[in-house]
C-alpha cells in the first residue's frame, strides 16, 4: 500500500515522523535537564535550611539536654513550613530522632543507610527512600561551642516526578508540539511539490521504469556510449564501451578523468557545441566518436559520447602511441609537484614576518636555532624551504624530523641541480614518513627521521634514516623497479624510481640498510667533479 502513495504524501509522512521523533528525543533530553536543575536547586536549599537549623541555640540545647528535646520540634516544624520542606529531622549522636513531621517517629532510632557519614562531621546530599517516599536529603552536622559534633540535622524533600513537571508545563508542551508538527508537515508538502516539479511531475516508480528501459537500450547498442554530468562524473557507461576500453569494474559515479585519463568528453562541457566523426585515441583503443552536449532548456547538464572501435591491434596501438609512457609521465609529474609544493610552502614561510611565523610554527628557541642553522649552512633556499616544510609536516604526523647540525650545502654535484636534490630528498623523507605510518610492533615508541647533508671538494652525500617498519630483503631487491610498491592506492611505485633515475643521472651510489620493525637508512653519494655553484 505504501508503494501506491504519491510522492507528496510519502515525503510528508516521513518528515512528519522525523519531526515527531525529534520532538520526543528533544523532550526527553530537556526534561532530564530540567529535573537535574531542579535537583541542584533543591539540594542547595536543603543544605542552607539544614545549616540554619544546626546553628539554632535551642536546637543545640535540646540535643545536649534531653529534658528540653521536646521543645525544639515546634521550632523546627516552623522552619520546615517556611522553607517548604517535607521533613526536618534532628538526631543526636545515637541516631535518636528528636524532631519529625510524624510524631510517632520522635524518639525512634533512624536506620538510614546514607546517614553514617553525617555522624563524622560531613555535610552532603543523598538520595534515599524514606518513610514519605523517595527524597533528596541533606545532612548537616550540629557542632557545640567547642567545635565538637553533638548531633545531625537531616532535611528532606520529595523528588519531583515527571508527571508533576509535565503538568506545570502542559501548555507550553502542547503549543510546541502543535507548531512543530504543523510547520513540519507544511514544509514537507512544499518540498515534495518542488522535488516533483524538478522531476517533470514523474512518480518514483515511473522514473525507475524509464531508467531500466534506458539502461537496457544503452547496453543493447553495438556502439560504445559514455555520458557525464556537469561535474564530469560518469552517469552512463555501457557494456560495449567497457569492452572497447578494457574496463571491467563498475565506474558509474566516478570522475571521467580517473577512469580514462586522456578523455576528451569534458571539452564538450566547455565548448557547449557538438563534435561529430572525430577520430582519436583513448587508452588502448582508436575510436571514431560523436560527442554532444546534454541540455535541459538552455542549461547544459552533461555530455554524451557515442563511438565505434577503429582498431583491432589494441596492444600494438598502446605501445606505438606511447600511452603507457604518457601515464607514467603523469604519475612522475604528480610526485614532482608534491615536492615542489612543499618547497614553495617552506619558502613562503621563510619570507613571512615574525608574527606570521609565530602563528604557523609557534616559534621556540629550537625553531630560531633551526632557522639560523638553515640560513647559515644551507645556501640554496629551495633546499632550506623543503627541509622546513618536511619538518612541519612531520609535526602534523607526530614524527620528529631532525637535521644533523654538521650538515652543509654550498654547491651541487656537476650533473645535478637544486630541483634534482629537492626531488630526491623529498621522496626519501616521504618514504620515511610512510614507513613510520605503517609501523607495526611497538607503536608507542617515538617516531623520528634523521637527515644529514654533507659535502666536500669530492663528494656530496645525503643520509635519511628512520625507525619505521623497515623492509625485508625481497623488497629491498625490487624497490627501484618502476611501478613496484607495497602501498595501497593508485599512483604508487614512482618515488623510489625517481630517486634511482636521479642517482643514475648524477653518477651516484646508494647504500641501503634496513631491518624489519626497526628502521631504514639511505646513504646516497654523488661525485662533485665539475661542481657548479648553488
Amino acid at each position: 500500500m505504501l508503494n501506491k502513495l504519491r510522492m507528496n504524501w510519502k515525503i510528508t509522512i516521513l518528515s512528519f515522523g522525523i519531526v515527531l521523533f525529534a520532538i520526543c528525543i528533544g523532550g526527553i533530553i530537556i526534561m532530564g535537564n530540567i529535573i537535574q536543575l531542579k535537583e541542584e536547586e533543591l539540594g542547595k536549599r536543603l543544605l542552607v535550611t539544614g545549616m540554619v537549623v544546626a546553628q539554632l541555640p535551642s536546637v543545640k540545647e535540646g540535643i545536649i539536654n534531653p529534658n528540653k528535646a521536646s521543645e525544639i520540634n515546634s521550632t523546627v516544624e516552623h522552619i520546615r513550613i517556611i522553607n517548604d520542606m517535607d521533613y526536618i529531622v534532628v538526631m543526636n549522636m545515637d541516631g535518636v530522632r528528636l524532631t519529625h513531621p510524624l510524631s510517632s517517629q520522635i524518639g525512634t532510632v533512624s536506620k538510614g543507610l546514607d546517614e553514617r557519614s553525617a555522624f563524622a562531621e560531613h555535610t552532603y546530599l543523598s538520595k534515599a527512600k524514606g518513610e514519605l517516599g523517595k527524597a533528596l536529603r541533606g545532612f548537616v552536622p550540629v557542632m557545640n561551642e567547642n567545635h565538637e559534633q553533638i548531633g545531625v540535622v537531616l532535611v528532606g524533600h520529595l523528588l519531583p516526578r515527571m508527571s508533576q513537571i509535565l503538568s506545570d508545563m502542559i501548555g507550553q508542551v502542547y503549543i510546541t508540539i502543535l507548531l512543530s508538527l504543523l510547520f513540519g508537515a507544511l514544509g514537507s508538502w512544499l518540498l515534495a511539490g518542488h522535488i516533483k516539479k524538478q522531476m517533470f511531475q514523474l512518480e518514483p516508480q515511473e522514473i525507475a521504469r524509464l531508467l531500466v528501459e534506458r539502461t537496457a537500450t544503452f547496453h543493447a547498442m553495438h556502439e560504445g556510449v559514455i555520458a557525464i554530468d556537469s561535474s564530469g562524473k560518469i552517469t552512463i557507461f555501457n557494456e560495449k564501451a567497457k569492452q572497447m576500453l578494457k574496463i571491467e569494474e563498475n565506474v558509474i559515479g566516478q570522475p571521467i578523468q580517473e577512469v580514462i585519463s586522456d578523455t576528451r568528453l569534458p571539452e564538450i562541457l566547455q565548448k557547449n557545441e557538438p563534435i561529430y566523426n572525430q577520430e582519436f585515441q583513448i587508452g588502448p583503443t582508436l575510436i571514431l566518436s560523436n560527442r554532444v552536449p546534454i541540455k535541459v532548456g538552455e542549461q547544459t547538464v552533461g555530455a554524451v559520447a557515442i563511438f565505434q572501435d577503429r582498431t583491432e591491434m589494441t596492444r600494438l596501438a598502446e605501445e606505438l602511441t606511447g600511452v603507457k609512457q604518457f601515464v607514467d609521465a603523469l604519475r612522475v609529474q604528480n610526485h614532482e609537484y608534491m615536492n615542489k609544493l612543499h618547497t614553495i610552502g617552506g619558502l613562503i614561510q621563510l619570507d613571512h614576518k615574525e608574527k606570521a611565523l609565530d602563528y604557523l610554527f609557534h616559534i621556540t628557541e629550537q625553531r630560531t636555532e633551526l632557522m639560523s642553522f638553515l640560513n647559515r649552512q644551507i645556501s640554496d633556499e629551495n633546499i632550506s624551504g623543503l627541509l622546513l616544510g618536511k619538518i612541519s609536516r612531520g609535526k602534523e604526523l607526530g614524527i620528529e624530523v631532525s637535521i644533523d647540525r654538521q650538515s652543509r650545502v654550498e654547491t651541487f654535484p656537476a650533473l645535478l641541480d637544486h630541483h634534482d636534490i629537492a626531488v630526491l630528498l623529498g621522496n626519501l623523507i616521504e618514504n620515511a614518513f610512510d614507513s613510520l605510518k605503517n609501523m607495526t610492533g611497538d607503536v608507542n615508541r617515538d617516531k623520528y627521521v634523521f637527515i644529514s647533508l654533507e659535502q666536500d671538494d669530492n663528494v656530496f652525500s645525503i643520509l635519511v634514516e628512520d625507525n619505521g617498519s623497515g623492509m625485508e630483503q625481497a623488497i629491498l631487491e625490487r624497490i627501484f623497479e618502476r611501478g613496484f610498491t607495497t602501498k595501497q592506492g593508485a599512483g604508487r611505485g614512482i618515488g623510489l624510481y625517481l630517486i634511482h633515475s636521479i642517482i643514475e643521472k648524477g653518477n651516484g651510489d646508494c647504500k641501503i640498510d634496513s631491518v624489519p620493525s626497526q628502521g631504514t637508512s639511505f646513504i646516497i653519494t654523488f661525485p662533485m667533479t665539475g661542481k657548479a655553484e648553488a
